[in-house]
């Protein structure tokens, strides 16, 4: 017992010295960039600075998806790749050891093989990320069971659901298919804003109070408003096959979706004690905490369009 307890405590001492060299580059960083700022910028509001990241962020997101296929491949492999490294962060708080190196490369892959081998390349990943994490867990014998299951849970909950965008992508030829992931891109969006302004504005009745205090009913119904909204606009989309009655439906699900990825990421900075998942993004926190909901939305869209015929994507 006593040497169990001397491994558990030497890992403790290795992550909590870890961690505040972590913290004290972080705040390194953020002195460099503070003293580069303009001076007319360095005492912006919050408001303004949510602002000025997140038009940064949906500006990136436009160009990339419009652009090309491998433009839009590319974006997604960084997000997959940052908001991986920020769940295994927030995972080691609490008190997991899961395999970044493995999770971070898998996240990564994900969205390049389904681009390459479809939905035949996501089984090619997943089967090469279950061997890799085996192989380590029996030859290092401080991992365990949870270990694997939190790295193997990492990679997929990050860059498999994001890679069902590729789909979106290439199931409607050229320009139109970047539009149509623009679209559910929107769709969040707008799910995140309405609900938020309505909420801040009328929300009374709390939705999950244990853990997002800050959510209500009200909030929960604008956000699939906003969400119904933009998808009648995009059965609009040239290539794609959708009435407006379905469209409706279909912005009904994904904004479900939406929100079940949004609760569930803050489940699990409840569970670590964090507020938010990275430092990336002034204002917002990190790249998991913008992408929450689009995980779950990007899966919803891809098996309704495609499952439903709305847009020409063989299987």
């Amino acid at each position: 017992m006593s040497d169990k307890h001397d491994v558990k405590e030497q890992a403790h001492q290795v992550y909590e010295s870890a961690k505040s060299t972590a913290a004290g580059k972080r705040a390194a960083a953020k002195r460099f960039m503070y003293d580069k700022t303009p001076e007319k910028l360095k005492h912006a509001s919050d408001l303004q600075v949510r602002f000025r990241t997140g038009f940064v962020y949906v500006s990136v997101s436009i160009v990339c998806v419009l652009a090309s296929e491998i433009s839009t491949v590319l974006l997604l492999c960084v997000l997959a790749g940052i908001a991986a490294g920020e769940f295994f962060y927030m995972l080691r708080s609490d008190a997991k050891l899961p395999n970044e190196l493995l999770g971070i490369l898998a996240a990564v892959a994900y969205p390049l093989s389904v681009w390459q081998l479809g939905l035949q390349g996501a089984l090619i990943v997943t089967g090469a990320l279950l061997v890799a994490l085996l192989v380590w867990y029996v030859f290092w014998s401080r991992a365990r069971v949870g270990d694997v299951g939190v790295s193997f849970f990492g990679a997929a909950y990050t860059g498999l659901l994001l890679s069902s965008l590729i789909v979106v992508r290439e199931s409607v030829p050229g320009l139109w298919g970047g539009v149509l992931v623009i679209g559910v891109f929107c769709s969040v969006w707008a799910n995140d804003s309405f609900a938020y302004l309505v909420g801040s504005k009328f929300g009374k009745h709390k939705l999950a109070p244990r853990i997002s205090p800050k959510k209500s009913w009200e909030g929960f119904a604008g956000g699939l408003a906003g969400s119904v909204v933009i998808w009648c606009a995009m059965s609009y989309i040239p290539g794609v096959s959708m009435g407006l009655g379905q469209a409706a439906c279909f912005g009904l699900v994904c904004g479900l979706a939406g929100v079940l990825g949004d609760l569930a990421e803050s489940r699990i900075k409840r569970n670590s004690g964090v507020k938010d998942s990275g430092t990336i993004m002034p204002g917002h926190g990190g790249i998991l905490d913008r992408c929450d909901s689009l995980f779950l939305a990007s899966v919803a869209a891809a098996v309704l369009l495609v499952g439903a015929g709305c847009v020409p994507y063989a299987l």
